[in-house]
């Protein structure tokens, strides 16, 4: 029996971290031949996460530029991987989430009637610019989606709502858990030299990220003077902040923060350093989506530090708390995680809503099952 080729496409830090553990389930599977082809949306951050997950792309179209904007990468993808795709032939793409190589993925595909798995679906805000441009590049994937791989329940319904087959929808948990279980060692040494020098079991340690295109400006200056507040008002803690390499959020960085002896600044991490470092933190700040997913993974609450948030059943489940971009309202959910331990351990022992470290299996064998490799369907995660 011939195997059945499949071609997974990423191209930034986020999409590999998730499809790594697919991608290395997929290439030692005897019935699959995989294909790994990267853009480099980002790449030295991707670099880092093939490097840890030890995996070698087949195609690397190398695309990133300085000061690349979304109409550089539109183009580029689209013409780099088509010739790609027009070549191998593959049965199936897998894309990840809402990245703009997860857009043109697919729409390089349709264009080659190729199918289309989109992994980690229906993720939905319903505010077009919010995140930007994430919200629009995950309704335009799934327009074009053949096999929708929906992390939760809650996204499968905003998938049915859209009119989107049943029998298209498969729930299958977050790939983001596979990862973490992975590499998150409670013997794990750090390498940076800052994170070495800091005491965890006698510090309250708040990590802190902060990047998005919608928070530049305003917005960061806000959270930054919230975090100034709460490092002043409590002594026994301390904010680790790895720097996104975006200028105008280090210029912005440096201006509220710098100064800030309490406030740690340092560059951005590996992705194994990152996940070792949200284990020991004490609680997380973030404007990050997938950090939502992770971080109830460790047992680690969150505060959203955005005015929306697709992960809606991390908030339902009490893992997540949004709370914008206003100084005093991020002040004061910090302060209270703080110094209020009940408040803390509410969130802290909220059941996981995001999977059990399975969603890889879930993927493979349903998609082995829809294309009649294999008889019997699996069974979907969380559903009773």
């Amino acid at each position: 029996m011939n195997k059945m080729k499949i071609m997974t496409i990423f191209g930034t830090r986020p999409e590999a971290i998730k499809m790594a553990p697919l991608v290395k389930k997929l290439n030692h599977h005897n019935q699959i031949d995989c294909i790994v082809a990267v853009t480099a949306q980002h790449r030295e951050m991707l670099d880092q996460v093939l490097d840890l997950f030890q995996i070698e792309a087949d195609y690397d179209l190398d695309i990133m530029s300085d000061q690349q904007t979304l109409v550089d990468i539109t183009v580029k993808v689209l013409k780099e991987l088509d010739q790609v795709l027009k070549k191998e032939e593959p049965d199936l793409i897998l894309v990840h989430g809402d990245t703009t190589t997860t857009f043109i993925g697919a729409l390089s595909s349709f264009y080659n009637q190729i199918d289309i798995g989109h992994v980690e679906a229906g993720l939905r805000t319903n505010d077009k610019y919010s995140p930007y441009p994430e919200e629009m590049n995950r309704h335009l994937t799934g327009v074009l989606t053949d096999l929708n791989f929906a992390p939760t329940i809650n996204n499968k319904k905003n998938l049915l709502k859209e009119n989107v087959d049943s029998e298209k929808i498969f729930v299958t948990g977050n790939t983001v858990i596979d990862a973490i279980k992975e590499i998150v060692q409670d013997d794990y040494r750090f390498k940076n030299q800052v994170l070495k020098n800091i005491n965890f079991s006698e510090k309250k340690i708040i990590l802190l990220t902060a990047h998005r295109r919608e928070n530049i400006g305003k917005g960061l200056s806000s959270i930054f003077k919230a975090i100034n507040r709460l490092t002043q008002q409590n002594p026994d803690t301390e904010v680790v902040f790895p720097v996104h390499l975006n200028p105008a959020v280090r210029k912005t960085a440096q201006k509220y923060l710098g100064k800030n002896k309490k406030v740690h600044l340092i560059e951005p991490l590996g992705y194994q350093e990152f996940a070792n470092l949200m284990s020991r933190s004490y609680f997380i700040m973030t404007d990050s989506g997938g950090i939502q997913e992770e971080a109830p993974g460790l047992g680690k609450p969150v505060l959203v530090l955005r005015d929306t948030t697709e992960r809606q059943e991390a908030i339902k489940a009490g893992t997540v708390k949004k709370v914008g971009v206003e100084q005093e309202v991020i002040f004061k959910a910090a302060n209270k995680l703080i110094n209020n331990q009940k408040e803390y351990e509410i969130m802290s022992k909220a059941t996981n809503p995001y999977g059990d470290g399975k969603a890889v299996n879930r993927i493979i064998d349903y998609i082995l099952y829809n294309y009649n490799i294999k008889k019997n369907k699996p069974e979907p995660y969380g559903v009773v």
